[in-house]
């Protein structure tokens, strides 16, 4: 086996825990006052800042070096206390909203040009008409094309000011002209519920990709929409979801639970406690839910998790959270900049923290998906790490652990097999989505008017299709041969076209046919009816 083989499955693993959203929420009452007061350690950092302004023998950028030192600071304290510097502070802000001001669209840039993969729902551009394939050459007159284009500084030509109107020129396949469309940027939602359908005629599905403010609506209209279906059960599923608002995972945990149920504890330095308890108002007291988590399931996923096993409520399905139990508060640094700063603890109903260890350093706390890897936990339940010194009770008797994530109720192992996780790699993280939009470039109008109803049930890719995403990947050059996974790189790569020509919900219903925790949530609720 290369090395390349070999080592893959821990760096996709990296790659993706790495991503774990660190936003949270609460309110403390010490003062700003208080605070920032004037102290000799900071008049010393200011000080020495002043020294290389005004005497240092070389011109030196001192705002990179105060983004370094504050960075410096934050990485000694904990992995979750994090700086957001002023070019990504209001992504950041978007992303915590559920939505940005904009044209609506998503593009790449592909070969030379901004090509639209698709305009999202309710946005100005399917207002327009702007569809999939088409170019977007220039906006208020800016050339958007050409060898220099930056994604970025695009962003900032299609975002802007609500209300604002930009003028764009559009290139369109079969068109002999260019097209002058001109839109009103609004408020584009970031749609957190990926996927909203029925499994079966009585137990629904909900995909939730983050928390932010929008969350909680989506998914009680979600929610709603099924129970209206008829549904009695739920598949909640949170793998993959990194948290962010603690407010949104405890509205829905609120959902799932009785009136007057514990819900979250946090305790800030000075051991004030915050106790959040169930309200009335939950609407799924009664059914049966299932919580999907697995490794990279952080923070406000947990805090759902953990609030429905600790009260006996459902069945936690997969692998061993990430395990995050710290909260975070964003806090302005006044220039644009904000650093989130780690403010408190949290702890489940019965009183666990979750939280891993991190004194060895942020490397080795973002490694930890290659430890569980080696020490062979992602294959077997008998290998995960508990400690009787750490083992809690539920009011029925039913034995949880803290100490670094929620362990599931019932295991279901991963494949770790490289050829597997180079394809769930490729079929969930953009790879083969480039290669569907060339293959869409080249058969948009075979699915020009088909319905997703015509398209579920008459399309399938052949055999050629396949072929070509295996050429097009180059796997085999890394002696990485898929080509036994044909049926599920089908699936997958319908799954991405969906993507493409419907929405994430259509992706979604595709890529999870056959996903084992599904189908073991299958086999549980047959077994319960």
């Amino acid at each position: 086996m290369s090395n390349t083989k070999k080592y893959l499955p821990l760096i996709l693993g990296v790659a993706v825990a790495a991503g774990v959203f660190l936003g949270s929420k609460l309110n403390f009452n010490d003062t700003n006052e208080k605070i920032f007061a004037t102290n000799s350690k900071k008049d010393k950092l200011n000080r020495l800042i002043d020294y290389i302004d005004y005497e240092y023998v070389d011109d030196v950028n001192t705002d990179s070096i105060v983004d370094v030192t504050v960075n410096g600071i934050l990485e000694n304290l904990d992995p979750h206390s994090v700086y957001i510097p002023v070019d990504q502070y209001e992504d950041n802000a978007d992303d915590m909203r559920g939505n940005f001001v904009g044209i609506g669209i998503s593009f790449y840039p592909y070969n030379d040009s901004i090509a639209v993969i698709r305009a999202i729902k309710g946005g100005p551009a399917e207002s327009a008409g702007i569809k999939g394939g088409d170019r977007i050459l220039y906006a208020d007159g800016k050339k958007l094309f050409g060898e220099d284009i930056d994604r970025d500084s695009i962003s900032k030509y299609l975002k802007g000011e609500i209300n604002s109107k930009v003028k764009l020129k559009v290139y369109r396949k079969g068109e002999d002209k260019l097209l002058n469309v001109t839109l009103k940027r609004k408020r584009v939602p970031l749609v957190s519920v990926d996927a909203s359908y029925k499994l079966t005629d009585e137990l629904g599905y909900i995909k939730v990709n983050r928390f932010s403010e929008t969350t909680f609506k989506e998914f009680k209209n979600a929610l709603e929409e099924l129970q209206d279906q008829g549904i009695n059960s739920l598949v909640l599923d949170l793998r993959d979801n990194p948290g962010g608002y603690i407010s949104a995972a405890e509205r829905i945990a609120d959902e799932f639970l009785k009136d007057d149920k514990l819900v979250l504890i946090t305790r800030n330095k000075n051991g004030d406690e915050n106790k959040t308890y169930a309200t009335k108002r939950g609407d799924f007291e009664e059914g049966a839910v299932y919580v999907l988590i697995n490794e990279n399931s952080a923070s406000a996923s947990e805090i759902v998790a953990g609030a429905l096993q600790d009260n006996d409520k459902g069945v936690i399905v997969g692998r061993r959270s990430f395990g995050k139990g710290l909260v975070q508060r964003e806090m302005s640094l006044g220039d644009g900049s904000a650093v989130r700063l780690t403010i408190a603890r949290y702890y489940t109903p019965t009183g666990r923290s979750i939280q891993r260890p991190y004194g060895n350093g942020n490397g080795n706390y973002y490694r930890d998906y290659e430890k569980r890897y080696r020490n062979g936990e992602l294959i077997s339940a008998d290998s995960i790490p508990v400690a009787d010194s750490l083992k809690f009770k539920t009011p029925k008797g039913k034995i949880v652990y803290g100490g670094g994530g929620i362990i599931p109720d019932v295991f279901v192992p991963k494949d770790t097999s490289v050829e597997n996780e180079t394809l769930e790699y490729v079929s969930r993280y953009g790879f083969m989505s480039y290669f569907i939009f060339e293959y869409l470039e080249a058969n948009r109008e075979q699915f020009d008017g088909m319905s997703r109803e015509e398209f579920t049930a008459d399309f399938q890719p052949d055999d050629a299709l396949i072929s070509d995403f295996i050429s097009y990947s180059r796997l085999e050059e890394a002696q990485i041969d898929i080509s036994n996974y044909r049926g599920e790189i089908k699936r997958a790569l319908k799954a991405n076209i969906a993507q493409q020509i419907f929405d994430t919900n259509t992706y979604e219903f595709f890529l999870n046919q056959g996903d084992p925790m599904i189908e073991k949530v299958l086999q549980l609720d047959t077994t319960e009816d």
